[in-house]
């Protein structure tokens, strides 16, 4: 069986995905937890299945959109927490073919991102608020959470274990190879070997032995010995860490950060908080000098189009990716301090310089004294030359330090203007 370090090799590489929530929530346009946040009854939310139709659903426009923006990798959800499933599985029928859609859209979304060349990955979540056996009355987040009517109801949580296992083999037995499984999400004692985790895992490996699994089953991946479910990498969601991720020993461990790009997973039709292109690439160069990745996430809408301002976004990203994207992939952390002016990223002995803020006067290279053998601007080659500047032997650091003249008052990217370092040996 391959290790850990063998599965992450290539995500590590690619550093950048997209996320992408998409299913009947889409249609009240609310947000994905919609169903659970109302406490919605199942024929209330029954009207969203009846009308779905994915009319404008195009996936290879999609793929187009993350090939453009330059995100290598996808994870698509082919069941929230409601239950809907986008495949067509043989386990239920609330499912995206027995919709006006009538279409598994599932094989139509791995063949799109596949004929890109971008690898394929599987949202599914653990937990159904649309199963009978799946405990609803007393739980924290299910929509049956306060209905006296359902708190005598029989649940036999073994059927509705063998239904969720069963949808994961499905999942992985009828699309090809697939590179990334995105469980989602255990909680209280919603946990580890209450889904049979150890079990779980043992399938997938048998069926799709290079897959990378997140850590959301449970159980502790940073452990100096995580459980045979803890997974292949760290999920946090929402924020960055401070250090990135690293286990008990101390030693870095794969994550990725999932960020949204508005405020909201699903779509929700009057959220216009998106994030701009310069919070976008900063957020990846963080990730990326912490060896992380990210995976930013788009909310189709109830056609199954994506919004025009995500798109916006996603190309602006794109074009600086195009210009800049050796200082991103297969790049990771320096053994340099984060400068005050930006970050650093590395791989081997090319050190990229994402200067954020211009400030006055040269840039200043702590520690880099007599070790840069070349320095350009990564977005065009054009030279810059190493110099010490004028009068810095009495104002600045020159036993140490390395400074770099940018000409001008601005920054040539304010976003994120990147200088390409090589390192003497």
């Amino acid at each position: 069986m391959s290790t850990r370090e063998e599965r992450t090799k290539l995500f590590l590489q690619d550093r950048f995905g997209m996320f992408i929530h998409w299913g009947l929530y889409s249609i009240p346009a609310r947000g994905e937890w919609l169903r659970g946040n109302e406490k919605m009854t199942f024929e209330q939310y029954k009207v969203y299945f009846d009308e779905f139709d994915a009319a404008r659903y195009d996936p290879r426009a999609w793929a187009r959109a993350a090939k453009a923006a330059g995100q290598k990798y996808a994870v698509l959800t082919t069941k929230h927490h409601d239950g809907f499933c986008l495949f067509d599985s043989r386990l239920t029928d609330f499912k995206a073919t027995n919709t006006p859609a009538g279409r598994d859209l599932i094989r139509e979304y791995v063949d799109a991102f596949r004929e890109e060349g971008i690898s394929v990955g599987l949202y599914y979540s653990i937990i159904d608020w649309n199963h009978p056996d799946y405990p609803g009355y007393g739980d924290r987040i299910h929509p049956d959470r306060d209905n006296e009517a359902s708190k005598d109801k029989p649940i036999d949580f073994d059927r509705y274990l063998t239904y969720m296992h069963g949808q994961v083999r499905e999942l992985l037995t009828d699309y090809g190879k697939i590179d990334i499984m995105w469980f989602d999400f255990s909680y209280d004692n919603m946990t580890g070997e209450k889904w049979k985790a150890t079990e779980l895992i043992r399938m997938i490996r048998s069926i799709q032995p290079d897959i990378i699994i997140d850590n959301r089953l449970g159980g502790d991946i940073r452990a100096a010995e995580p459980e045979e479910y803890a997974g292949d990498f760290y999920s946090p969601e929402q924020i960055i860490p401070p250090g990135g991720i690293v286990d008990a020993n101390g030693v870095s461990i794969p994550w990725e950060a999932c960020i949204t790009l508005n405020d909201n997973w699903g779509y929700h039709s009057t959220d216009r908080e998106y994030k701009s292109s310069a919070q976008v690439i900063r957020t990846l160069v963080e990730c990326v000098s912490k060896n992380g990745n990210l995976l930013l996430n788009v909310g189709p809408d109830a056609k199954g189009e994506m919004t025009r301002d995500s798109l916006n976004v996603l190309e602006e990203v794109g074009e600086w990716l195009r210009l800049n994207g050796e200082s991103i992939y297969g790049c990771g952390i320096s053994e340099l301090a984060k400068p005050e002016w930006g970050r650093y990223t590395q791989r081997g002995n090319k050190l990229y310089a994402h200067v954020f803020d211009r400030g006055i006067g040269p840039i200043y290279f702590a520690g880099l004294k007599g070790k840069i053998k070349r320095a350009r601007l990564l977005r065009d080659g054009s030279e810059l030359k190493v110099e010490l500047p004028w009068m810095a032997e009495q104002y600045s650091d020159i036993d140490s330090g390395a400074f770099i003249n940018l000409k001008g008052a601005k920054l040539p990217d304010e976003r994120d203007t990147v200088i390409e370092l090589e390192l003497l040996p």
